[in-house]
């Protein structure tokens, strides 16, 4: 028999959905490599490899058959993508153009050699950041300068703002696979973009809450209030928005810091000062990554509690999701100082997931981990935390979290919420 791999769903699937891999018409018990490999829209090749063994029949599944070793060992179905690591050191797997989908390779090699076997089947595979009918909208209203991204049919739907970090830029990944699972997403733009600032020293929320305005008085979204979604600084802004603006229901804040940092952020005759940096306190790893957990004072000294967002003034409901190795920042300790001041307040206690083991970027399913990247503000890659498989579990899991937690949140929708991973 001629070996063949087979993939469902067939020739294309989202990529934030499971992929079954299976290979059937090898001689029994034959030890194979499995290979994958994708290049992003720069040209970086990301790839994986692990080996296996086929059972008795010749055949082998993902889904229960143990990787023996290669880029990851053990039942891991999603491997395969998730284990992917790049040619180029410190580099990011980021979808720019979510209108193409990644390509990936996928090679079935003789043998346990990753570099040296001989090729027995090959199949490629379409993985779309925007599932069928989902319609992409670049918005440019007033200042507000941003993609909305809009489910099948005429809603409305729930709606939400999305916020990435420092780099900046109009991120879309994220929302475009959220638009697939039935709600309204806008990724937001607020510096380095067009024609926004370059720089976020001065950070005004009367553009956040234009943004708002217009989500919410979009004819296929409804109210009364919408959701954030928010990483890293996102997720700091998307604290100071529930806490000084109107029509924001929900928000999940994604390893964010209750203090303003670095920017001066200033909303009608009220502002922030940006917490300081202790550049000092930097440590060097051995592998020469810059690791800047203790550059912020955690907690707080008394001339830095001016620094601290009011989320004690919130009605919005929370839910925290927080890495446990973010060595961007002290996330989990953020989450539980939020928890009580709102609490202190007689606000709703939030919800908060601790995942152990998982880093900063913690993003939809499959995306690979990143131990490091470059940051706009530091000349060497930072660290980021996290270890691979606990990560990309925590990936999947938060996921499912933060879309359960919107329906309820913005539909009301009565499900119960996932059982944590």
């Amino acid at each position: 028999m001629v070996p063949t791999v087979s993939l469902e769903p067939a020739g294309h699937s989202c990529w934030d959905e499971p992929l079954s891999i299976a290979v059937r018409g090898l001689a029994p018990e034959q030890p194979i490599t499995l290979r994958t490999a994708l290049r992003d829209e720069k040209g970086a090749l990301f790839r994986a490899h692990a080996r296996y063994r086929a059972d008795s029949h010749g055949e082998l599944d993902l889904a229960r058959a143990p990787a023996l070793g290669g880029s990851f060992s053990g039942l891991e179905p999603m491997g395969l993508l998730w284990a992917m690591e790049p040619d180029l050191p410190f580099w990011r797997l980021i979808k720019r153009d979510v209108q193409t989908p990644f390509v990936v390779e996928l090679e079935v090699l003789d043998g346990h050699e990753p570099d040296g076997g001989r090729l027995l089947a090959r199949a490629v595979h379409e993985r779309h950041f925007m599932a069928p009918g989902v319609r992409r909208v670049p918005v440019r209203e007033g200042r507000v300068r941003a993609t909305l991204f809009l489910p099948p049919g005429t809603g409305p739907f729930p709606g939400i703002i999305d916020l990435f970090g420092v780099g900046g830029g109009l991120l879309e990944y994220r929302a475009s696979l959220l638009a697939g699972k039935g709600f309204a997403v806008m990724a937001l733009a607020y510096y380095n973009y067009d024609d926004l600032p370059k720089v976020i020293d001065i950070l005004h929320l009367e553009y956040f809450e234009e943004a708002v305005t217009y989500l919410l008085s979009h004819p296929q979204v409804k109210g009364p209030g919408i959701g954030l979604l928010g990483t890293s600084k996102g997720a700091e802004l998307s604290l100071s928005m529930a806490s000084f603006l109107k029509g924001i229901t929900a928000a999940v804040i994604i390893n964010g810091a209750m203090v303003n940092v670095v920017s001066t952020l200033y909303y009608k005759e009220e502002s922030l000062p940006g917490l300081g940096l202790h550049l000092e306190r930097i440590k060097v790893t051995k592998d020469g990554f810059k690791d800047i957990i203790d550059i912020l004072n955690v907690p707080l000294e008394a001339p830095d509690q001016k620094c601290l967002i009011p989320v004690e003034r919130s009605d919005t409901t929370f839910l925290f999701l927080v890495g446990q190795d973010d060595h961007n920042w002290k996330s989990e300790f953020y989450a539980r100082e939020a928890s009580k001041r709102l609490q202190a307040d007689g606000k709703k206690k939030p919800q908060i997931i601790c995942y152990p083991k998982t880093g900063h970027n913690i993003e939809p399913p499959y995306i690979p981990w990143s131990i490091a990247a470059p940051h706009s503000y530091f000349d060497k890659p930072i660290l980021l935390g996290g270890e691979p498989r606990a990560h990309a579990m925590a990936q999947v899991d938060a996921w499912q979290q933060l879309q359960t937690f919107f329906h309820k949140q913005l539909s009301g929708d009565k499900r119960p919420s996932p059982a944590k991973l």
